[in-house]
């Protein structure tokens, strides 16, 4: 076997094993993960999982970041080429909704999940739960300053609460399709954004 082929064949079965972390986590959080339980699920031995990772906090971080590179797959690639601003912004929401109606991790947003399992407990598995967190509240903070500084929202938006409120919708969403199975869950999110963003299709018309 060729030195390339081996590292190939390394990174093919890390990211299978990742794949299956997150999906295993996305149902039974991230404290659901064994070395064990990979091992038989993936048809490998512990020692080989293990060799991957070296720990079950590395694992669990390791997932964390490949759930985030499903995120921006879903959410944030999709609009890099909408007008920045309040028309980014809105294509934002609207694809932060998609992501959660189409349910792209099998036990809905893998963060908020994540969240709920960590916020009290201290460690490096919570520090990076919450920097990823404080990087998509970045993200929402820089679209809202463009929108703000180009007239296209209100000088006197409070842009930190805007955030939070946008945050907030996309928790009840969650929360509403997880919990309550809510059909109508997404639809009443949309008017909920577009409410608070305004109606995309008023080019010009009255700020929200």
């Amino acid at each position: 076997m060729s030195p390339r082929k081996s590292v190939a064949e390394a990174m093919g079965t890390r990211a299978a094993i990742l794949d299956r972390s997150v999906a295993v986590a996305s149902k039974e959080g991230l404290e659901g993960l064994t070395i064990g339980r990979l091992a038989a699920e993936l048809g490998m031995s512990k020692s080989g999982v293990l060799g991957h990772f070296g720990s079950k906090e590395a694992l669990q971080l390791a997932a964390l970041g490949r759930a985030g590179e499903v995120f921006r797959a879903e959410v944030w690639e999709p609009v890099v080429a909408v007008a920045p601003g309040l028309p980014r912004l809105r294509a934002l929401c609207a694809a932060w909704v998609s992501y959660l109606e189409r349910q792209v991790f099998p036990g809905g947003c893998f963060f908020v999940a994540a969240a709920h399992e960590f916020d009290g407990r201290p460690g490096a598995v919570r520090d990076a739960v919450e920097s990823l967190f404080d990087a998509w509240r970045a993200r929402l903070l820089k679209e809202i300053g463009r929108a703000v500084a180009a007239g296209e929202l209100p000088e006197s938006t409070d842009q930190a609460g805007l955030a939070f409120e946008l945050t907030g919708l996309a928790m009840a969403l969650n929360h509403a399709i997880q919990l309550h199975r809510d059909p109508e869950a997404a639809a009443c999110a949309r008017r909920a954004f577009a409410a608070r963003l305004g109606d995309p299709a008023k080019a010009g018309g009255d700020h929200p």
